[in-house]
Formats: structure tokens, C-alpha cells, sequence
């Protein structure tokens, strides 16, 4: 019981009553009663699990360099982004963003928003990212299949960046 109070509670006090002050000089702790446990977590946190409908990524994401809304390639790659599971989605917006969590409001409130370019390259590659503008290098895959095999790689990557 003392080393549990100890670490949970003696040992830190200085740096819980330090967040405690920051936290309360940018939102007063009085006013938190009226968010329930997740929604602030979701305030804080943003969205760990993000969640997108076709009309958000159609509405949010902007394709460039080759690309247009209505360009095949580009719609394979919305029909693979709404086919994710939570766990993919996560790992995809950790991708592109560096982040794993969306902003409260997901993808509309995402900014600068994310942008889809046209990577010039053969389907054997894979696509990259800059991370600091939400900018995705897509090649223009043949197949949906293709596309979803290559983006689910790209993003489970750890030790090797894609350029």
C-alpha cells in the first residue's frame, strides 16, 4: 500500500498539481462536469479510432498531381480506405499524419487536409508520405486488391521509411 501510494500519489504530486495548473489555465476544471469521461477523451485525444464515410473522403481529401475526384485510381483508393477495418484506419492515419489519432470532427477538421497525389511509378512500388502536410504519394494501381496490399504495407512499416 505505501509503494502504491507512493507512486500513484506522494511520489508524483508536484507534477499532477503542475498539469492540474496548466490544464486549468486553458479550460477552468469546474467546467469539465459537463463532458462525459469519453467526450473528453475524445477532446483531448482526438479520434483513436477514426471513422470515415465515403462522402467525408470524398468531401476532405484532396487529389493532386494526376489525379482528380473522379479519376480511377483515385476512387479505387477511396473504396479501399471505406473497406478498412478500426485498427487499419488507425494505422493509416499514423501514416499520413504521424499521428494516430484524428482531430475531434475527423476528417474535416484535418489540417492542412489531406492530399492524394499521383506517384509516377510502377504498381510494384509503394506509396510514401509527407507526413508534416498530410501528403500521400499514391501510384495508380491496377486493382483495388493491388492498392489495399501496398497501402496495408506501407503503413505497417517501422523500420524503413518510404520516399
Amino acid at each position: 500500500d505505501l509503494v502504491t501510494d507512493f507512486c500513484l500519489n506522494i511520489g508524483i504530486r508536484r507534477q499532477l498539481d503542475a498539469f492540474r495548473d496548466g490544464f486549468n489555465g486553458v479550460f477552468p476544471m469546474e467546467k469539465l462536469h459537463a463532458f462525459s469521461p469519453d467526450e473528453l477523451v475524445t477532446l483531448i485525444c482526438g479520434d483513436q479510432y477514426p471513422n470515415w464515410s465515403r462522402e467525408d473522403i470524398l468531401n476532405y481529401t484532396e487529389p493532386k498531381q494526376g489525379y482528380t475526384k473522379e479519376s480511377p485510381g483515385f476512387q479505387r483508393f477511396v473504396s479501399v480506405l471505406c473497406e478498412l477495418n478500426a485498427d487499419e484506419r488507425k494505422a493509416f492515419v499514423q501514416f499520413v499524419t504521424g499521428c494516430s489519432s484524428l482531430p475531434p470532427g475527423g476528417l474535416a477538421n484535418l489540417h492542412p487536409r489531406l492530399s492524394v497525389a499521383r506517384k509516377n511509378e510502377t504498381e510494384t512500388s509503394y506509396p510514401s508520405v509527407n507526413t508534416c502536410y498530410h501528403y500521400l504519394k499514391l501510384p495508380e494501381y491496377s486493382s483495388e486488391e493491388i492498392l489495399r496490399d501496398r497501402l496495408l504495407t506501407a503503413t505497417r512499416e517501422k523500420q524503413f521509411h518510404f520516399n
